[in-house]
Order: structure tokens, then C-alpha cells, then sequence
């Protein structure tokens, strides 16, 4: 089973203003079941040496995930995981990289489709006077509080959110146009690759908005994780670890 296992490759992308170091939990477990797994830092984050200033588009924040997809050996298939803001990241690289991709994993994620972008999104936010996990709405410069991490940390064990006090970085400001053109994808490309949506059962930072983008743009599996608050790698590390495995063994 191990050997099998090796053959499997998990891309892990943290969201916004969270870096690697907030895989910890999974990346051990899903390493010690002999998967091979990589977690990355996006631009600004975690311990990459850019600051905001220094990024001037959306792009430049994905870029970090476009090398690594472009750096992959011809033929290999990864499953991508994307957490909360970072669903947009690998929208993108779904787009870009589509033969590459045998499953990609939204974990309460923003998940942007064909017909609904992230600025459909965004109405949709403004809309629900939702709360996001964040000070600022969606093309703002952005960096949580210790009570809005705490919001995000709410089933977690409390020495993850002193953690993450330590840890978490601003996200850059990008302009609306620019957003949208960055991370706009196609039925032909992103639609052609399976998608999995994981909603955390007790998200009370935005899950309002999340069921609303399932009900707009179906992925082809829902799982839920019961007891899970929106860093539910922190809180419920077995049980993603878990749902992971069974959604590589299914579709990759």
C-alpha cells in the first residue's frame, strides 16, 4: 500500500496571510501514510523573503505555485489542495496546468467557475454582510486580528492560534480588474479537471458564502467534516488527513 501510495503527490497551498507552516499537522500524517507531499509558500508568505510592496499584481502572488506546476516531470499528476483564499490559486493553476491536475481539493475555499468569478463572488459576500476571515474585504490589504484569528481557530487547540499570531503575513492589495482577469477560468481547461469541495462543519468565519458557491457551480464531490472550524488542518488534522486519502484513492 505504501509503495502505492509514493506514486501519489499532494500539493498543499495555505491561504491568505498563512504560509507552509500551517500543514504541519497534515504534511505528517500524509508522509507517514508514504505519500509524497509538498507544501509550498506563496509569494509574501510563510518564509519567502518578498514583501507586499514588492508585488504588483495577483500574479506575482500566485507564482511560487505556477513554477513548481511548470517544474513537474511530463506525466505526473498531482492532487492539489487549496485552502480558503488560495482556492483562487489553484483555479489558476487548474487553468493553466490541466494535465497535470488528477483531482483538485477545495477546503473551504473560494472556488471560482466559468460562470462565476471572483467578482460574482465578491457581490455575493457584499450581499451576505458575511464576515471574512480577514479585516478587510476581497482586494484589500489584509491582515487578521488576534480576534478574528481566534474566530478562524475556534475549535482549534489554543496553542494553534497563539501560533499563528506569530506567523500570519499581510496579503497584498490587487485591483479588481486584475483580479478578475488573473483568475478567470474556462469550462475547456479548469472544467475539464475533477474538483472536490471539503466544507468545515462548524466554519464560522464564512461558510454562509461557501454553500452558496457549491450550490452556483457543483463540484463533482461534497465532504464534510463534522466538528471542523475553518482551519480544520488544526483541528481536525486525522479526519482531513482521512477524507484526503479517500478522495486520492478514488479519483487519482
Amino acid at each position: 500500500m505504501e509503495k502505492n501510495n509514493e506514486q501519489k503527490h499532494f500539493i498543499l497551498v495555505h491561504g491568505a496571510c498563512n504560509g507552509a507552516w500551517c500543514w504541519f499537522k497534515l504534511e505528517t500524517l500524509l508522509t507517514s501514510a508514504g505519500y509524497k507531499v509538498t507544501s509550498l509558500d506563496l509569494a509574501t508568505s510563510g518564509i519567502d523573503p518578498k514583501q507586499v510592496e514588492d508585488l504588483h499584481t495577483i500574479a506575482d502572488y500566485f507564482e511560487p505555485l505556477m513554477e513548481l506546476m511548470a517544474s513537474l516531470p511530463e506525466g505526473e499528476k498531482v492532487i492539489l489542495v487549496g485552502h480558503s483564499y488560495n482556492g483562487l490559486s489553484i483555479a489558476v493553476a487548474m487553468e493553466k496546468f490541466p494535465e497535470k491536475v488528477s483531482v483538485a481539493v477545495f477546503i473551504s475555499a473560494m472556488m471560482p467557475s466559468p460562470t462565476n468569478s471572483i467578482v460574482d463572488i465578491q457581490g455575493e459576500f457584499e450581499r451576505l454582510q458575511a464576515k471574512p476571515s480577514m479585516e478587510r474585504k476581497f482586494g484589500s490589504s489584509i491582515l487578521p486580528s488576534r480576534d478574528t484569528l481566534a474566530k478562524q481557530y475556534e475549535k482549534s487547540p489554543p496553542e494553534d492560534l497563539t501560533l499563528a499570531t506569530k506567523l500570519v503575513r499581510p496579503l497584498g492589495s490587487y485591483g479588481v480588474e486584475d483580479m478578475e482577469k488573473e483568475t478567470a477560468v474556462s469550462e475547456e481547461k479548469y472544467g475539464s479537471v475533477t474538483r472536490v469541495f471539503i466544507l468545515c462543519d462548524e466554519d464560522g468565519v464564512m461558510k454562509e458564502l461557501l454553500l452558496w458557491i457549491i450550490a452556483n457551480s457543483p463540484p463533482n464531490e461534497v465532504v464534510e467534516i463534522p466538528g471542523s472550524d475553518h482551519m480544520v488542518m488544526m483541528s481536525k488534522p486525522l479526519e482531513l488527513c482521512n477524507s484526503l486519502q479517500k478522495i486520492a484513492f478514488k479519483y487519482s
